[in-house]
């Protein structure tokens, strides 16, 4: 989950930087991708390993069919990784994400085709949100709400969402990319 939305913040901030550019992009110079690719990695990795390492638990998710982040965890340890993680790996990724987009939509308004290039990348963006966002909100409220607020079965839905989102940028690049739509 976190390598997929670090993965769309990086790529909106290239595609940003790349369609606002005047210059003809160096199509092959690898060393730009690489790096973006590393460096979504090992961010993704600097958040993922802590709880392996003391800062918070993985454990059983609601109704234990899953594996995840301690949530019902109370004490201080868990509670700040929470909401660090909620910060650094959902809202600041997310503000990159409107940022980019906002500012290539200001630059592209007149050109169709990139029009529908942002349709496609805004869709894919929106329908991680609604995936994660219920299991964001359902985490902080297993974290900071009242205890038993979040029944293990009211999870589960949730976390299929969450868990299934990675499925769903292949499906509406399919059905929004005007040359791959052409090909079927």
């Amino acid at each position: 989950g976190i390598m997929s939305l670090i993965s769309l913040a990086v790529l909106s901030y290239e595609r940003c930087c790349t369609m606002t550019r005047t210059a003809e992009p160096d199509t092959t110079n690898y060393r730009k991708a690489w790096a973006a690719i590393i460096l979504s990695w090992t961010y993704s990795l600097l958040w993922t390993v802590p709880p392996l390492l003391g800062w918070s638990s993985y454990g059983p998710e609601g109704a234990g069919i899953t594996c995840s982040v301690n949530w019902h965890s109370r004490d201080a340890n868990n509670a700040s990784y929470i909401i660090c993680l909620f910060i650094f790996c959902l809202v600041i990724p997310f503000a990159i994400i409107v940022y980019s987009y906002g500012k290539l939509l200001c630059a592209v308004r007149q050109q169709r085709l990139l029009l529908m290039v942002m349709v496609m990348v805004m869709v894919m963006v929106l329908c991680f949100l609604l995936c994660w966002l219920p299991y964001a909100a359902v985490a902080l409220l297993a974290t900071f709400g009242q205890p038993g607020l979040i029944s293990p079965a009211a999870s589960i839905i949730p976390a299929i969402l969450a868990k299934g989102s990675t499925v769903h940028n292949p499906i509406i690049y399919v059905f929004l990319n005007k040359q791959v739509s052409e090909i079927l």
